[in-house]
């Protein structure tokens, strides 16, 4: 497990927040298809929180794309490094979940974040901004539509519907299992649109949410959970190894 600081020029406020989404979000690239589903490897990443403690734990799982087997896995634990205001979650997250992937003993290929990329109020969410930061290919799957418009998708897995900022197209509502509420995926860096569904489709042969998410979500948990009151005091005494 990586112990992580908040970084020395982390915005501490609202404004220079939105500075640094307004002066990264020209860097993400929208005109690359991104690799082909079932393909490599592909890895998730997700954020646990105890506020009690402001501690976040992120995890990395990287999975072979075509079995969804586990290939590698890393945690990182922090300082939360950023109140809670919607739209600016990533500046609570981007540094452990960095150290998460930067700890990875391979490399992760595509990233599927929970969260959004484009499907953001400022057209950057937490994919687009960590694809930007490590240049990868990622991409967001989101639980929920944040603040965008959709119709229902069809019933049958695989359906969508379109996620809308007024007429803009920002995202798509994918149906991952006949007949359940659908997820919100989204671009985030180097990955054409219609490629991040069908990657989530790849992923999601059994459940709604995505393997790379499932994973990723338990296994932050239990990093959290490892965190012992006097490690906390000491960062040369948090448990585990990369």
């Amino acid at each position: 497990m990586t112990t992580v600081p908040v970084p020395a020029d982390w915005p501490v406020s609202e404004s220079e927040a939105r500075a640094v989404q307004d002066a990264l979000r020209a860097r993400v690239v929208l005109d690359e298809t991104g690799p082909p589903p079932g393909t490599g490897r592909v890895t998730g990443v997700d954020v646990a929180y105890d506020d009690e403690r402001n501690l976040v734990a992120a995890a990395a799982v990287v999975l072979d794309a075509a079995t969804l087997d586990v290939v590698a896995e890393s945690t990182a634990v922090g300082r939360i490094s950023f109140p809670y205001v919607p739209g600016l979650l990533a500046f609570r997250e981007i540094p452990t979940v960095l150290a998460a992937l930067e700890a990875l003993p391979c490399p992760p290929g595509l990233v599927v974040c929970d969260g959004y990329g484009l499907a953001h109020p400022r057209r950057f969410g937490l994919a687009c901004h960590l694809g930007v930061l490590t240049g990868l290919p990622t991409i967001g799957v989101a639980k929920n539509p944040f603040t965008f418009t959709h119709a229902a998708p069809g019933t049958p897995r695989g359906s969508t519907a379109p996620l809308l900022a007024g007429h803009e197209e920002v995202g798509r509502a994918l149906r991952t299992r006949d007949a359940v509420k659908p997820v919100f995926v989204s671009v985030g860096h180097r990955v054409s649109l219609d490629n991040a569904c069908a990657h989530t489709l790849a992923l999601t042969p059994a459940y709604r949410l995505p393997e790379t998410t499932r994973r990723a979500d338990a296994l932050c948990r239990r990093a959290l959970a490892e965190i012992t009151p006097a490690a906390q005091g000491d960062s040369r005494r948090y448990p585990g190894g990369n």
